[in-house]
């Protein structure tokens, strides 16, 4: 089969979820193709391009996923529910990728094309719900750190020392707030919930 970038990127993404960032190497992902890693090099200068074609591509299908819940909602849906949509789509595309919160994390440095179409949309979206555009970008970088963050922690790694009941009874005893805040609901309407929150914050905003 012809070696082309998108059989490259596709290839990477496998690696990627495999051995996260520091494990991650071009030859790997040769290895992965049955190919010579110099053959890559034609495609792929090097390892960041080739991340950076891996955040495009993540950033992309976010945008893409944010297009489709955008033309279900009603013509005169609220822009909180537009915001709101885009955040629930970027953060469920994002989930379908192990390590895909951290490549869209950097993603806007590289300047990925698809990165930048979701903030340019969301800014799209502040800017007609009367934010004003001093702090468009604030609000807008906000929604989008608290996905990508939310993501994270959803995709971090499983305690190295394995936590037992007799030490979630102690912590549950010490902390019972905590422990209470952080089953009062799934994590999907907690999701939801912090998007409203965020929402109602950047209403303010809106004189």
């Amino acid at each position: 089969m012809k070696l082309t970038a998108d059989r490259i990127v596709d290839a990477g993404m496998t690696v990627f979820a495999e051995t996260g960032y520091h494990g991650f190497s071009i030859r790997q992902v040769a290895d992965r193709l049955h190919v010579h890693a110099g053959s890559l090099y034609y495609h792929v200068p090097n390892k960041a391009a080739l991340l950076q074609l891996m955040a495009d591509r993540v950033a992309r299908q976010a945008y893409d996923a944010g297009t489709a819940a955008l033309a279900q909602l009603p013509r005169q849906e609220s822009w909180q529910a537009r915001v709101t949509a885009q955040a629930v789509a970027v953060r469920q595309s994002i989930r379908q990728h192990p390590g895909g919160a951290i490549m869209l994390a950097g993603s806007p440095k590289t300047l990925s094309a698809g990165a930048l179409s979701l903030m340019e949309r969301l800014l799209d979206t502040l800017a007609e719900a009367g934010v004003p555009p001093e702090h468009c970008g604030t609000a807008a970088d906000t929604v989008l750190s608290h996905v990508t963050g939310y993501v994270l922690q959803e995709q971090s790694e499983p305690p190295a020392t394995p936590v037992t009941g007799e030490d979630i009874a102690a912590f549950n005893q010490r902390f019972p707030r905590t422990f209470a805040a952080a089953a009062a609901h799934p994590p999907d309407e907690k999701f939801s919930r912090s998007l409203d929150l965020l929402c109602a914050g950047i209403a303010t905003l809106i004189p």
